[in-house]
């Protein structure tokens, strides 16, 4: 991905922050017949590999996990807060009019080989984390051990388990912010009143923080 250097996130916090809050990734994984794109809600260990491991899993009648190659990397690409922002927010519209729109985002690319896992303890475990976590803010979350353990099983064998050599070692992440960054400080804060004003129900610059 290009990243300008104004506009790139070093901070592996940042990027992990990010995947944890946007947890569905936008996966492109190579096989023999081109590209093959899904949407996966994954999972991110931060604790295993020099950049986080992801998992998730997939339907068993998805023909992606049958494909993966030994070797060659996927890439997951997650999307964090988006907004377009129009000239008419900067200041400098009205002092010389040198103003363009621009898109506002925050992104995380990772990269790394997938391998899919076919082992029911395995699903059982990445699932029983994956609901977890996605039902840690519910006043009373649901859990894997809610439903009937046949049913659960029965639905177990109906998916695939996407993880590198039971992991999705994250090789390298990409995480960029355009946020206006160039204009400095006035010009960001300025954007941020407007934007909170004109579009409340976004709040990408709540829950964005990039350095200008």
């Amino acid at each position: 991905m290009y990243v300008p250097k104004d506009h790139a996130l070093p901070d592996i916090n940042d990027a992990h922050a990010l995947i944890e809050a946007s947890p569905l990734g936008g996966w492109v994984a190579p096989s023999e017949d081109g590209l093959v794109a899904n949407h996966i809600p994954f999972l991110l260990d931060r604790s295993r590999g020099e950049f986080g491991t992801l998992v998730g899993h997939v339907s068993r009648a998805n023909p992606v996990w049958r494909q993966l190659p030994d070797s060659e990397p996927s890439v997951v690409m997650f999307q964090g807060p988006q907004s377009y922002v129009t000239p008419g927010w900067y200041p400098s519209k009205l002092e010389h009019g040198k103003v363009v729109p621009t898109w506002n985002y925050a992104v995380a690319y990772a990269h790394g080989v997938a391998r899919a896992v076919d082992d029911r303890d395995w699903l059982y475990e990445m699932l029983v984390r994956l609901t977890a976590v996605n039902e840690s803010t519910r006043p009373s979350p649901w859990k894997v051990t809610d439903a009937p353990a046949d049913y659960v099983n029965k639905l177990i064998r109906a998916v695939v388990g996407i993880d590198g050599q039971r992991q999705f070692p994250v090789s390298e992440i990409e995480n960029r912010g355009g946020i206006g960054v160039r204009a400095g400080r006035v010009r960001r804060e300025t954007t941020e009143t407007r934007h909170a004003r004109e579009q409340p129900h976004n709040d990408f610059f709540h829950n964005t923080k990039t350095p200008v």
